[in-house]
């Protein structure tokens, strides 16, 4: 497992915590699309960030299932893992 969430880790979350197929390329593709365009709402994301503390047996920061675009969640999980 690495440190860091990948646009394909991501979206296997969607998928297993919101029932969302998402292509990860297309994420990947367009960073900055509101998660709203593929289906995803903020329940969704909160269980999202859920798995990811469970997971990684950390705390993301408060604000992290108020992101609203892959790459803004991306950036934040990330950093916060690799604490860079």
């Amino acid at each position: 497992m690495s440190d860091r969430l990948t646009y394909e880790e991501l979206a296997g979350l969607m998928k297993s915590g919101a029932g969302l197929t998402v292509d990860p390329a297309q994420m990947e593709s367009r960073p900055g699309s509101a998660f709203e365009e593929y289906g995803l709402d903020s329940l969704g994301l909160l269980g999202i960030v859920a798995a990811l503390e469970n997971r990684y047996g950390r705390p993301l920061p408060a604000d992290a299932d108020r992101c609203r675009t892959p790459g803004e969640f991306l950036d934040l999980v990330n950093t916060t893992l690799t604490g860079v």
